[in-house]
Protein backbone atom coordinates (compact mmCIF):
# COMPACT_ATOMS: atom_id res chain seq x y z
CA UNK A 1 0.00 0.00 0.00
CA UNK A 2 3.05 2.42 0.97
CA UNK A 3 4.72 1.83 -2.56
CA UNK A 4 1.58 2.33 -4.26
CA UNK A 5 0.49 5.49 -2.78
CA UNK A 6 4.48 6.76 -3.09
CA UNK A 7 4.57 5.91 -7.00
CA UNK A 8 1.41 7.55 -7.40
CA UNK A 9 2.56 10.68 -5.47
CA UNK A 10 5.76 10.59 -7.42
CA UNK A 11 3.36 10.95 -11.27
CA UNK A 12 2.09 13.43 -9.33
CA UNK A 13 4.74 15.42 -8.12
CA UNK A 14 7.07 14.39 -12.08
CA UNK A 15 3.40 15.95 -13.56
CA UNK A 16 3.58 19.25 -11.82
CA UNK A 17 7.53 19.78 -12.64
CA UNK A 18 6.86 19.25 -16.22
CA UNK A 19 3.72 21.34 -16.31
CA UNK A 20 5.47 24.02 -14.60
CA UNK A 21 8.63 23.59 -16.61
CA UNK A 22 7.22 23.98 -19.81
CA UNK A 23 4.74 27.12 -18.57
CA UNK A 24 8.25 28.82 -17.21
CA UNK A 25 9.67 28.15 -20.73
CA UNK A 26 6.84 30.07 -22.84
CA UNK A 27 6.55 33.11 -21.00
CA UNK A 28 10.18 33.32 -20.85
CA UNK A 29 9.76 32.98 -24.75
CA UNK A 30 7.19 35.45 -24.83
CA UNK A 31 9.26 37.70 -22.29
CA UNK A 32 12.32 38.19 -24.87
CA UNK A 33 10.46 39.09 -27.69
CA UNK A 34 12.11 42.63 -28.04
CA UNK A 35 9.99 45.84 -30.08
CA UNK A 36 10.92 47.92 -32.22
CA UNK A 37 12.28 51.16 -31.11
CA UNK A 38 9.98 54.42 -31.30
CA UNK A 39 10.23 55.58 -34.64
CA UNK A 40 11.11 59.61 -35.10
CA UNK A 41 8.34 61.91 -36.99
CA UNK A 42 9.02 61.45 -40.71
CA UNK A 43 11.27 58.86 -40.47
CA UNK A 44 10.98 55.44 -42.28
CA UNK A 45 10.33 52.23 -39.93
CA UNK A 46 13.51 50.79 -38.61
CA UNK A 47 14.81 47.30 -39.27
CA UNK A 48 16.01 44.89 -37.43
CA UNK A 49 19.32 42.51 -38.31
CA UNK A 50 20.49 39.61 -36.05
CA UNK A 51 19.87 41.57 -32.25
CA UNK A 52 20.31 45.43 -33.65
CA UNK A 53 17.74 47.75 -34.85
CA UNK A 54 19.11 50.35 -37.22
CA UNK A 55 17.20 53.56 -38.11
CA UNK A 56 17.00 54.56 -41.75
CA UNK A 57 17.12 58.44 -42.71
CA UNK A 58 14.70 60.22 -43.98
CA UNK A 59 17.06 62.46 -46.06
CA UNK A 60 20.56 62.46 -46.55
CA UNK A 61 21.30 65.95 -46.50
CA UNK A 62 24.51 66.85 -45.15
CA UNK A 63 25.28 63.75 -44.44
CA UNK A 64 28.95 62.31 -44.13
CA UNK A 65 30.97 59.18 -42.24
CA UNK A 66 34.08 58.26 -42.55
CA UNK A 67 35.42 54.18 -41.67
CA UNK A 68 36.04 51.77 -43.38
CA UNK A 69 34.52 50.20 -46.46
CA UNK A 70 34.14 46.62 -47.98
CA UNK A 71 32.74 45.03 -51.08
CA UNK A 72 30.52 42.05 -52.44
CA UNK A 73 30.57 40.27 -55.69
CA UNK A 74 29.81 37.74 -57.33
CA UNK A 75 27.96 35.69 -54.51
CA UNK A 76 25.87 37.95 -54.84
CA UNK A 77 25.28 39.01 -57.98
CA UNK A 78 22.22 38.19 -59.61
CA UNK A 79 20.65 38.82 -56.35
CA UNK A 80 17.83 41.02 -54.98
CA UNK A 81 18.89 43.61 -52.91
CA UNK A 82 16.94 45.66 -50.31
CA UNK A 83 15.73 47.80 -52.66
CA UNK A 84 14.36 45.33 -55.01
CA UNK A 85 16.80 45.55 -57.86
CA UNK A 86 18.76 43.07 -58.88
CA UNK A 87 22.78 43.26 -58.02
CA UNK A 88 24.89 43.69 -60.29
CA UNK A 89 28.56 43.86 -59.46
CA UNK A 90 29.67 45.30 -62.54
CA UNK A 91 27.25 48.78 -61.45
CA UNK A 92 28.42 51.43 -59.36
CA UNK A 93 26.34 51.03 -56.47
CA UNK A 94 26.69 50.51 -52.33
CA UNK A 95 25.11 49.09 -49.40
CA UNK A 96 24.82 51.69 -46.42
CA UNK A 97 22.74 50.83 -43.05
CA UNK A 98 20.48 53.97 -42.75
CA UNK A 99 21.03 55.97 -45.85
CA UNK A 100 17.75 56.21 -48.22
CA UNK A 101 17.58 54.24 -51.47
CA UNK A 102 18.78 56.02 -54.58
CA UNK A 103 20.85 58.63 -52.85
CA UNK A 104 24.58 59.21 -54.70
CA UNK A 105 27.63 59.36 -52.46
CA UNK A 106 31.00 60.60 -52.96
CA UNK A 107 33.11 58.06 -51.25
CA UNK A 108 37.03 58.63 -50.98
CA UNK A 109 39.77 55.63 -50.77
CA UNK A 110 41.92 58.16 -47.72
CA UNK A 111 44.64 55.82 -48.58
CA UNK A 112 44.75 56.69 -52.04
CA UNK A 113 43.09 59.30 -52.56
CA UNK A 114 40.92 58.02 -55.36
CA UNK A 115 37.33 58.92 -55.43
CA UNK A 116 33.85 57.63 -56.92
CA UNK A 117 30.62 57.82 -57.07
CA UNK A 118 27.90 55.34 -56.37
CA UNK A 119 24.02 54.98 -55.58
CA UNK A 120 22.82 53.04 -52.39
CA UNK A 121 20.27 50.25 -53.41
CA UNK A 122 21.40 47.74 -50.84
CA UNK A 123 21.45 47.81 -47.13
CA UNK A 124 24.66 46.59 -45.19
CA UNK A 125 27.67 46.01 -44.26
CA UNK A 126 26.91 44.49 -41.20
CA UNK A 127 30.39 43.56 -40.03
CA UNK A 128 31.72 45.59 -37.40
CA UNK A 129 33.60 48.68 -37.85
CA UNK A 130 32.17 48.96 -41.55
CA UNK A 131 30.39 51.70 -42.85
CA UNK A 132 29.60 50.81 -46.28
CA UNK A 133 30.07 47.61 -49.04
CA UNK A 134 30.61 48.66 -52.44
CA UNK A 135 29.87 46.70 -55.64
CA UNK A 136 32.91 45.12 -57.32
CA UNK A 137 33.24 47.62 -59.82
CA UNK A 138 33.27 50.69 -57.15
CA UNK A 139 35.60 49.02 -55.45
CA UNK A 140 38.18 48.21 -57.89
CA UNK A 141 37.79 51.96 -59.19
CA UNK A 142 38.76 52.71 -55.39
CA UNK A 143 41.69 50.06 -55.25
CA UNK A 144 40.65 47.73 -52.83
CA UNK A 145 39.82 45.02 -54.20
CA UNK A 146 43.15 43.35 -53.29
CA UNK A 147 43.29 43.98 -49.37
CA UNK A 148 39.27 43.94 -49.06
CA UNK A 149 38.96 46.69 -46.76
CA UNK A 150 39.95 50.72 -46.77
CA UNK A 151 39.38 53.88 -44.77
CA UNK A 152 37.05 55.71 -46.61
CA UNK A 153 35.18 58.80 -46.47
CA UNK A 154 31.54 59.13 -47.64
CA UNK A 155 29.80 62.30 -48.38
CA UNK A 156 26.07 62.41 -49.79
CA UNK A 157 25.83 64.14 -52.86
CA UNK A 158 22.09 64.27 -54.41
CA UNK A 159 18.52 62.28 -54.43
CA UNK A 160 18.05 60.50 -58.05
CA UNK A 161 14.72 61.57 -59.51
CA UNK A 162 12.05 59.43 -59.15
CA UNK A 163 10.85 58.11 -62.94
CA UNK A 164 8.22 59.33 -65.12
CA UNK A 165 6.07 55.97 -64.08
CA UNK A 166 3.90 57.36 -66.97
CA UNK A 167 5.99 55.68 -69.19
CA UNK A 168 6.07 51.99 -69.27
CA UNK A 169 9.24 51.74 -71.15
CA UNK A 170 11.72 53.43 -68.66
CA UNK A 171 13.29 51.93 -65.65
CA UNK A 172 15.94 54.91 -65.21
CA UNK A 173 16.61 57.10 -62.30
CA UNK A 174 18.08 59.63 -63.93
CA UNK A 175 20.98 61.70 -61.56
CA UNK A 176 20.20 65.10 -60.24
CA UNK A 177 23.58 67.13 -60.60
CA UNK A 178 26.00 66.28 -58.47
CA UNK A 179 28.15 68.97 -59.16
CA UNK A 180 26.00 72.27 -59.13
CA UNK A 181 23.95 73.60 -55.99
CA UNK A 182 24.97 74.79 -52.57
CA UNK A 183 27.98 73.31 -50.95
CA UNK A 184 29.98 74.10 -47.67
CA UNK A 185 33.45 72.66 -46.00
CA UNK A 186 32.62 70.81 -42.61
CA UNK A 187 35.56 71.22 -40.44
CA UNK A 188 34.46 69.49 -37.43
CA UNK A 189 31.27 68.03 -35.30
CA UNK A 190 30.89 67.41 -32.24
CA UNK A 191 28.90 65.74 -29.41
CA UNK A 192 28.68 69.04 -27.38
CA UNK A 193 27.39 72.43 -28.76
CA UNK A 194 30.21 74.35 -26.32
CA UNK A 195 33.13 72.33 -28.28
CA UNK A 196 31.42 73.54 -31.58
CA UNK A 197 31.32 77.19 -30.64
CA UNK A 198 34.71 76.74 -29.42
CA UNK A 199 35.91 75.88 -32.94
CA UNK A 200 33.66 78.23 -34.80
CA UNK A 201 35.43 81.41 -32.69
CA UNK A 202 38.90 79.79 -33.53
CA UNK A 203 37.76 80.17 -37.30
CA UNK A 204 36.28 83.59 -37.54
CA UNK A 205 38.97 84.88 -36.73
CA UNK A 206 40.30 83.75 -40.13
CA UNK A 207 37.56 83.21 -42.38
CA UNK A 208 34.35 84.10 -43.15
CA UNK A 209 30.81 82.44 -43.13
CA UNK A 210 31.90 80.13 -40.16
CA UNK A 211 28.26 78.58 -38.74
CA UNK A 212 27.20 75.48 -37.41
CA UNK A 213 24.55 73.34 -37.98
CA UNK A 214 22.68 70.66 -35.79
CA UNK A 215 22.08 67.25 -37.22
CA UNK A 216 19.85 64.54 -35.51
CA UNK A 217 20.60 60.99 -36.99
CA UNK A 218 17.29 59.47 -35.14
CA UNK A 219 19.19 58.88 -31.75
CA UNK A 220 21.69 61.56 -30.86
CA UNK A 221 22.42 65.39 -31.96
CA UNK A 222 25.52 66.38 -33.54
CA UNK A 223 27.13 70.06 -34.30
CA UNK A 224 28.84 70.77 -37.68
CA UNK A 225 31.05 73.36 -37.86
CA UNK A 226 31.32 74.76 -41.21
CA UNK A 227 33.26 76.91 -43.15
CA UNK A 228 32.51 78.91 -46.56
CA UNK A 229 29.27 79.02 -49.39
CA UNK A 230 29.86 77.72 -53.21
CA UNK A 231 28.06 77.11 -55.76
CA UNK A 232 29.65 73.85 -56.62
CA UNK A 233 31.22 71.15 -55.30
CA UNK A 234 35.29 72.21 -57.59
CA UNK A 235 35.02 75.28 -55.20
CA UNK A 236 34.01 73.45 -52.27
CA UNK A 237 37.20 71.13 -53.00
CA UNK A 238 39.88 73.16 -53.54
CA UNK A 239 38.79 75.39 -50.59
CA UNK A 240 39.19 72.06 -48.73
CA UNK A 241 42.75 71.42 -49.77
CA UNK A 242 43.34 74.32 -48.54
CA UNK A 243 41.60 74.14 -44.91
CA UNK A 244 43.49 70.75 -44.55
CA UNK A 245 46.83 72.42 -45.65
CA UNK A 246 46.04 74.80 -42.91
CA UNK A 247 46.25 72.27 -40.37
CA UNK A 248 42.27 71.26 -40.48
CA UNK A 249 42.90 67.36 -41.46
CA UNK A 250 38.86 66.22 -41.02
CA UNK A 251 38.05 68.94 -43.49
CA UNK A 252 35.90 67.90 -46.52
CA UNK A 253 33.81 69.18 -48.87
CA UNK A 254 30.08 68.70 -48.32
CA UNK A 255 26.77 69.35 -50.02
CA UNK A 256 24.67 71.81 -47.79
CA UNK A 257 21.08 71.38 -46.37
Amino acid sequence: MAVHFLKRHWRIVCRCFVFCSISAFLLCGCSTVEPPPPTPPGYPKPYKVGSTWYQPLPHAQSFSQRGKASWYGEEFHGKKTSNGEVYNMYAMTAAHKILPFDTYVGVKNLENNREIQVRINDRGPFARGRIIDLSYTAAKKLGIVGPGTADVEIVALARSIQPDMSNSNTNSYPAADLYEGNFTVQIGAFGEMKNAERLRKELARTYENVYITSYFNGRDTFYRVKVGKYTNLAQANRFERIMIQNGYKNAFAIAED
